[in-house]
């Protein structure tokens, strides 16, 4: 929001000796966001106004300054995100809304950068990154763009694989950084090829190599500077959460302004995703601690199900702005951010009750088996349960091996059949109430399957 409307009077932080964190999307902006939101919507309602208004008054804008002296870009779509949603939100009986920013990119001053090597070989152009692509689409981004910047068609651009033999170091998937930094990285690759290509074709040019490097330049904490740039891009979020007359997610709006968005279907994942990953999040999930040490199972933390999954709207907002990888701004982490708060809100305009703790309490989502602090218990059957599950499976597995390859099980459980993958076309591995089994070797999946049931247990 605007700095002419925020203040900060007094900082804190707490030393614990919890059990140490893990990545969760967000690094600690969804817990700040949840309390922040969360005060501004009571704020809106001391002074009169509804949570939107507040926020649309208040949204930063082009041309304004950050809290700590930035000055936004054109890309900065708040306030657009939130005419996405208004009609829906002031519609709704039951609606809850909160805003997000979050910055793509390390930044602070951190070096940050994006590598990527083209090679020619057997006429198409591999891309070469050391980016992991855990399943945020870099792959698919990469080749888009470098389509986009050379005018190769898809079939003669392949993604390879990173590693670390041949593939340039492009810094850690985090920060919602990869799409943006080392998207950039590509496109530089890609003017580079373009320069040196003319008239030749790719088999003309087999053997040679572009080298793409982008560093995102950026300025310190503490940086004496009157303007710093903390970061190269932020992403701006909108998001409504709707309730139904028993008191359940019915809806979840998300507007998210992406810059340019690469892949719309794969923005819609990510948005999807982040959303029902921090639905869990607000409602069901808890880690209990005792001593400083969990007292919860896995399968007893309260992780959200399929079956409770509402209707999620995804809006993509698209701003032009920023010049790096074609304006494309990365979403990966703030597609969870305002979910809590949001669902929070719904709730007091369901009840009149403020929440300022999560997993949030009084809702239909509230495991009774697992008590607020307590991890709870499994029950005992499971583990007999979970044995005889495994034993069946096992079974299953030894009778397949012995009417199929290695590695390329024909396996039938309640029902779900899948045929052996090495005859599978790529156009039939589309599964509808399937169970896929991919394993290097066959044998260890009776172990896997069963120490997925233990970890329930």
């Amino acid at each position: 929001y605007s700095s002419a409307a925020s203040d900060v009077y007094k900082r804190q932080a707490w030393y614990t000796n919890n059990p140490p964190a893990g990545a969760f999307r967000g690094f600690g902006v969804t817990q700040t966001c949840f309390a922040i939101e969360t005060l501004l919507n009571e704020m809106a309602e001391k002074v009169g106004i509804s949570p939107w208004e507040i926020r649309y008054r208040n949204a930063i804008r082009p041309g304004q300054t950050l809290p700590n002296g930035q000055i936004v870009d054109d890309s900065t779509g708040l306030a657009e995100t939130l005419e996405a949603v208004k009609e829906q939100f002031e519609s709704a009986k039951y609606a809850g809304l909160a805003c997000a920013m979050k910055n793509a990119g390390v930044g602070v001053g951190i070096p940050d950068t994006g590598r990527v090597r083209l090679y020619v070989k057997d006429g198409k152009l591999e891309i070469h990154a050391g980016a992991s692509c855990i399943g945020q689409g870099l792959g698919t981004v990469l080749v888009q763009i470098v389509c986009e910047a050379t005018g190769l068609p898809r079939e003669q651009v392949v993604y390879m694989p990173a590693n670390t033999y041949d593939s340039p170091d492009s810094g850690t998937t985090s920060g919602s950084r990869q799409t943006l930094i080392t998207g950039e990285a590509a496109r530089r690759a890609c003017l580079l090829f373009n320069d040196a290509r003319y008239d030749r074709s790719l088999s003309e040019m087999d053997g040679e190599e572009y080298y793409g490097h982008y560093l995102a330049r950026t300025d310190p904490l503490g940086s004496d500077k009157p303007n710093p740039v903390s970061h190269v891009a932020y992403g701006y979020a909108t998001q409504v959460a709707i309730l139904g007359e028993d008191g359940r997610l019915q809806k979840l709006i998300a507007a998210h302004d992406v810059g340019k968005a690469v892949n719309p279907l794969s923005v819609e994942g990510q948005i999807e995703g982040g959303v029902v990953m921090s639905m869990g999040f607000a409602l069901t999930e808890a880690y209990p601690l005792e001593n400083c040490k969990p007292t919860a199972k896995y399968g007893t933390l309260g992780l959200f199900r399929a079956d409770m999954i509402p209707e999620v709207q995804a809006i993509i907002v698209e701003k032009p702005g920023i010049r790096q990888a074609y304006g494309a701004i990365g979403l990966g982490e703030i597609t969870s951010i305002p979910t809590a708060p949001a669902i929070a809100e719904a709730y007091y305009q369901f009840d009149g009750k403020r929440r300022h703790s999560l997993p949030l309490t009084d809702t239909p989502y509230e495991p009774p088996a697992f008590p607020r602090g307590g991890g709870g218990r499994a029950k005992p059957f499971l583990a007999p349960a979970a044995m005889a599950a495994g034993a069946f499976v096992s079974a299953r597995l030894r009778r397949a091996e012995t009417a199929a390859p290695p590695c390329a099980p024909s396996l039938t459980i309640r029902g779900m059949r899948q045929a052996p993958i090495q005859n599978a076309t790529a156009g039939k591995r589309q599964m509808l109430a399937r169970l896929t089994i991919r394993t290097s070797q066959c044998a260890g999946i009776p172990v896997l399957f069963f120490v997925w049931l233990s970890f329930y247990v």
